[in-house]
């Protein structure tokens, strides 16, 4: 039995191990670098205030083999790597994450690549210089605020519209007020151009910034609708109740590749996914009937800075309940959720 996980996120390396305790098989990860990266500590990496990536062996059992490499198709049984070789497979599970599409004139912030550009872009910075950061999402407040905090002597503003705006209620009011505490400067407007140090608005004003961080997550990789499987307006794979893509039972998809309905780009669909999918294709191996996936949420939550955060507790089905928690309650409740996610990837647990 072969198995290849197209990915080494959070829901890769956590599909891999749990498979790797359940199944006999050669499980073999691929990933375009050969580091681990904890995409939810971007915003700190950006800032110099921790070092988000990690040796990607180091997050897997015994036994499971890495390639580095990025896959260009999947298909018949074949995982096509961008130097022309191959990896065949009797099951293979998607796991690519999702894409940034910086604006010309600005730094990506959501990929390791563009947040080790962006590091070295901050530090190089003068005290009084102004950083923008555009995306009114948790990705553009937690680096607005974790640069804000780290670089009290910066002028830091956030672009969004609205800013915040997946909060309601009195939890958005606790964000927005968050972000003021450590400085950040908010505007509720869409940038719709950067031309040098020139940031122009949709409202037609514009301001001066002397580094644009770009902090909008907008698509995912082409490889799904390359190989031919089928995929939605957006390019997820259509998957069936159990994660299987819909054009190929032996593929799975897992995280922000795979159109799941009901489902938004965050640490916890890839994680619930990942688990409920290796469990799939373990029961199904052992000729077992695997249980159909459920969407399950439970909170939507940013930090704002090393000591506080907002976090808004949701219904099952994402939609947000009243209830909220602040400040440095909500920072250590985030912290552990985010140390829980590398732990639970490594041990294998999920769903």
């Amino acid at each position: 039995m072969r198995i290849v996980v197209v990915g080494g996120g959070y829901a890769g390396v956590l599909a891999a191990n749990r498979l790797a305790k359940a199944v006999e098989a050669e499980i073999t990860v691929v990933n375009p670098r050969p580091d681990f990266v904890e995409r939810v500590r971007l915003h700190q990496q950006v800032a110099g205030t921790a070092v988000a990536a990690g040796p990607l062996g180091s997050m897997l059992r015994a036994g499971i083999a890495t390639r580095v490499a990025a896959a260009h198709k999947v298909g018949d049984g074949t995982v096509t790597l961008d130097d022309g070789s191959t990896l065949d497979f009797d099951y293979a599970l998607l796991a690519v994450g999702s894409t940034v599409e910086p604006m010309a004139g600005t730094v990506p912030i959501g990929s390791w690549e563009g947040a080790q550009r962006a590091r070295a872009a901050l530090a190089a910075l003068p005290a009084g210089a102004v950083v923008a950061v555009v995306g009114g999402g948790a990705t553009g407040v937690e680096t607005a605020a974790e640069v804000a905090a780290a670089r009290p002597d910066l002028r830091v503003r956030i672009v969004g519209s609205p800013v915040a705006a997946t909060f309601t209620g009195r939890a958005r009011r606790l964000v927005r007020d968050g972000l003021a505490r450590v400085g950040v400067e908010v505007t509720d407007d869409e940038v719709v151009a950067v031309d040098g140090g020139d940031v122009a608005l949709a409202s037609g004003t514009g301001f001066a910034a002397d580094l644009v961080l770009w902090a909008i997550v907008s698509g995912v990789p082409e490889l799904a609708a390359a190989s031919g499987l089928d995929v939605d307006a957006d390019g997820r794979v259509l998957v069936d109740e159990f994660l299987r893509s819909t054009s190929d039972e032996r593929v799975f998809a897992i995280g922000d590749c795979a159109g799941v309905p009901g489902t938004r780009f965050a640490c916890q669909s890839a994680t619930d996914q990942a688990g409920h999918a290796a469990s799939a294709l373990a029961a199904m191996i052992a000729g077992r009937g695997p249980k159909p996936y459920s969407v399950r949420y439970l909170a939507r939550c940013v930090t704002l800075g090393r000591r506080a955060a907002v976090a808004q507790f949701t219904h099952l089905d994402d939609t947000p309940r009243d209830t909220a928690l602040s400040g440095r309650t909500a920072a250590v409740l985030k912290e552990l959720a985010t140390r829980g996610a590398k732990f639970g990837a490594r041990a294998g647990f999920g769903a």
